[in-house]
C-alpha cells in the first residue's frame, strides 16, 4: 500500500488509507458481487476532486496472484481486464487509485451472458423526489410481471433498479428487453420518465430510464462503491420501504455504510443467489424481442 496519507476528499479530510480501510470493513458484503467478473478501472490518482483516466488492461508488472479476463473486443484485440476474487486483489485495485468499483455484469466464463437486467434512473434536472418516484414505478412494472426487483443509490444523484435473471439471453437480448420495458414504462409516465438520449429534445425536469448501460461492455459503479464526489457517497442497496419514506443518497457515504452493513446486512444478498432468478426469455417473447 502507497500514500496511504494522500488526501482523497479535501471537504472531509479523508485520506486514501481511508478509503481503503473501507473498503477492507466492507469486503465480505461487496466481494461476492464483483467476484469472478471483468473489472474496468477507473483510477484517480490525486483523489475525488482531480484528473481521472479510465484503463481497461491489467497493468504490468502485476502480482502473480492477480487473475485476468481476457474479453474480445469488436476490434479483434483480446483486451485482459483484471479481476478480484479476494480482499488481496480488492486493496491492489484500489491502491492504484481506484475509488469506484464498475465490473462486467456477467462472470468472466460467459462475458456476454450477463446475470442482472437493470435501469439507470439518471435525473435530467429533477429533483431526487422524482428519482424516487420513478423507482417505485419501476418497482411496481417488475413486480407485476413476476420479477424481484432490488434498488440502491448510484451515490451521487440517481438511483439503479437491478433484477437478476436466468443465464442464457445474450447481453444484446437483455439491452434489447431493457429498451421494450423502458418504453413502456415512460410512455405510461410521460409527465416524470423520458427515454429520449438526445439531449437537445429532452424536457427538464425528467427522469431519463437509460436501458443504453445494459449494452455489451458498458458498467455501472457497483453496490458498495464510493463514489468520486465531495461527500464520499456510497451507491448503497436500500430497502424499498427507505425509498417510500424519503431517503436521500447523500444519507450514505463512505463513514457510515460500514456500520450500516453490520445493522442490517447485505441486502443484495439474495440477487447473487440462484434460486429466483426471472426467466426472461419468457418475457422477451412477449415483448417480440430476440434474446
Amino acid at each position: 500500500m502507497t500514500n496511504l496519507n494522500k488526501v482523497f476528499f479535501p471537504k472531509l479530510e479523508l485520506t486514501k488509507g481511508d478509503l481503503l480501510r473501507y473498503y477492507l470493513r466492507v469486503a465480505p458484503a461487496l466481494l461476492p458481487h464483483i467476484a469472478g467478473k471483468a473489472m474496468v478501472m477507473k483510477r484517480y490518482p490525486n483523489g475525488a476532486t482531480g484528473d481521472f483516466f479510465f484503463m481497461k488492461r491489467a497493468p504490468s508488472p502485476r502480482p502473480e496472484w492477480i487473475r485476468t479476463c481476457g474479453i474480445e473486443h469488436g476490434s479483434g484485440n483480446v483486451i485482459n481486464f483484471p479481476v478480484i476474487d479476494d480482499r488481496a486483489a480488492l486493496m491492489w485495485v484500489i491502491n492504484l487509485g481506484c475509488i469506484d468499483l464498475n465490473p462486467w455484469y456477467a462472470p468472466c466464463d460467459d462475458y456476454n451472458r450477463p446475470d442482472y437486467l437493470h435501469i439507470d434512473l439518471d435525473p435530467f434536472g429533477a429533483p431526487f423526489e422524482a428519482v424516487r418516484e420513478a423507482a417505485l414505478i419501476v418497482r411496481d412494472v417488475f413486480t407485476d410481471l413476476g420479477m424481484t426487483p432490488y434498488v440502491k443509490t448510484t451515490g451521487s444523484k440517481g438511483m439503479h433498479v437491478y433484477v437478476a435473471i436466468k443465464r442464457g439471453p445474450s447481453q444484446h437480448g437483455v439491452w434489447a428487453t431493457a429498451k421494450a420495458l423502458s418504453h413502456a414504462i415512460a410512455k405510461a409516465h410521460e409527465d416524470l420518465l423520458i427515454v429520449e438520449y438526445r439531449v437537445a429534445k429532452r424536457p427538464k425536469g425528467r427522469v431519463l430510464l437509460d436501458y443504453n448501460q445494459n449494452s455489451f461492455g458498458r458498467t455501472l459503479a457497483s453496490i458498495y462503491s464510493v463514489r468520486p464526489n465531495e461527500e464520499a457517497m456510497v451507491s448503497t442497496p436500500l430497502e424499498w420501504k427507505e425509498v417510500e419514506r424519503g431517503c436521500e443518497s447523500s444519507d450514505f457515504t463512505m463513514r457510515n455504510v460500514p456500520d450500516r452493513i453490520d445493522r442490517v446486512g447485505d441486502l443484495w444478498a439474495p440477487l447473487e443467489g440462484k434460486r429466483g432468478r426471472f426467466d426472461l426469455e419468457g418475457l422477451a417473447k412477449k415483448l417480440h424481442v430476440d434474446v
